[in-house]
């Protein structure tokens, strides 16, 4: 089939011309090396997985260097963590922009090396799964946003047209534990893909480390340590409150969601559509699809936004807001296909304790129309932009 369009293409584009270095990082099957490929097809392109590629880089950094001497994509570089400092100095010297692209599929040790070594010299992106934008445009969005839920957004789905239940059997079996492997010393496997399952039972809720480890058999710091390795490489991401409290007393613990529902589906057994029968489920599905959606927006077009969400003790909440300046956009995430006033009703509450700072109210739900209703805005799940 023909590639799908990424949003971020324009955004690199762009900053290949501003700066030495692009950094690229995200989950392992995200398109990074399709797209770089496909951008960039005069630059040279070397895998640092290939062991004789990276043992040469490991042992003579000068001479790997010289050897691709300008316009080289680097692809899994933080497996010679080594180059950057040869990097740093190489575009010191030169003063060139599009030097260098960097991918990785490791954040931790991607950023850690970035951060020692190419401070103010690299743009640092990140490519997640296709969003709903990409899949829009290229006419891949079915009519049912729930059989999108199930099947997910991994490019490898839609690119071979993959069984989407083996995708990601085969991904959690070859790519996360892979990744868990080299952050940090597992024996027991099954206990940790238990503690992935607990966390995709939890998706859409506040976030619990007590609970949570309590659950799995591990201790609180267990639970901590790989809660940071699925954020590291991109299976979860925490959502932090917003702390303003308008003098209420307000949620401060984060809540957990995953990049990619096709993922939490398959980890809470969900095969069919005709499993997605409780509407509590269904619901948290519906919200994490949504505000990782979102989030997958503001990475692809770079638009530099903060996230949050809001809640009180009292159970007001506000699902997603974002500020700008002192105003906010404030969002309600329902799964329903029917829109009633009574949706609105934490949104106006807000509204109300924030003295009217409130720039747009918007309503994402299940159903396709999008238009105005009580000075709202009304929005269908696949509406956003």
């Amino acid at each position: 089939m023909n590639l799908i369009k990424r949003q971020l293409e324009n955004v690199i584009k762009q900053l290949i011309h501003k700066y030495p270095v692009i950094a690229l990082t995200g989950p392992r099957q995200s398109g990074k090396t399709t797209l770089l490929k496909n951008i960039f097809t005069d630059y040279q392109y070397v895998s640092l997985e290939n062991t004789d590629e990276r043992n040469f880089a490991d042992e003579d950094p000068k001479g790997f260097l010289k050897k691709y001497n300008n316009h080289i994509i680097f692809d899994e570089v933080q497996r010679s963590p080594a180059l950057f400092s040869y990097i740093q100095t190489k575009v010191d010297e030169t003063g060139e922009t599009g030097q260098f692209i960097l991918s990785g599929s490791q954040n931790f040790h991607l950023l850690k090396n970035i951060t020692q070594s190419l401070a103010g010299r690299v743009a640092l992106l990140k490519l997640l799964p296709f969003d709903n934008t990409e899949l829009k445009a290229a006419g891949l969005l079915p009519d049912d946003w729930k059989s999108l839920i199930l099947k997910g957004f991994y490019p490898p789905i839609y690119d071979r047209n993959l069984d989407y239940s083996f995708f990601y059997s085969n991904y959690i079996q070859t790519y996360i534990n892979r990744d868990v492997s080299e952050l940090t010393r597992i024996h027991d496997y099954k206990r940790f893909n238990n503690f992935i399952g607990l966390c995709a039972a939890r998706t859409g809720q506040l976030l619990n480390i007590s609970s949570l480890a309590k659950s799995c058999g591990i201790s609180q710091p267990t639970a901590k340590s790989w809660l940071s390795i699925l954020e590291s490489s991109y299976v979860i991401f925490l959502l932090a409150p917003y702390f303003e409290n308008f003098n209420k007393r307000i949620i401060k613990s984060p809540k957990l969601y995953f990049y990619d529902t096709g993922l939490v589906s398959f980890l809470l057994g969900l095969r069919t559509e005709g499993d997605l029968v409780s509407r509590t489920l269904t619901g948290s599905l519906f919200e994490n699809f949504i505000v990782a959606d979102i989030i997958k927006n503001n990475y692809h077009q770079n638009l530099l936004k903060n996230y949050w969400f809001w809640r009180d003790s009292k159970g007001n909440e506000i699902d997603l807001l974002t500020k700008i300046g002192d105003i906010f956009d404030i969002y309600e995430i329902k799964s329903t296909q029917t829109v009633l006033p009574k949706l609105f009703k934490g949104m106006n509450y807000f509204d109300e304790i924030s003295m009217g700072k409130i720039r747009k109210k918007t309503l994402i739900y299940g159903g396709n129309n999008n238009y105005e209703m009580s000075g709202h805005q009304i929005l269908g799940w696949e509406g956003l932009q």
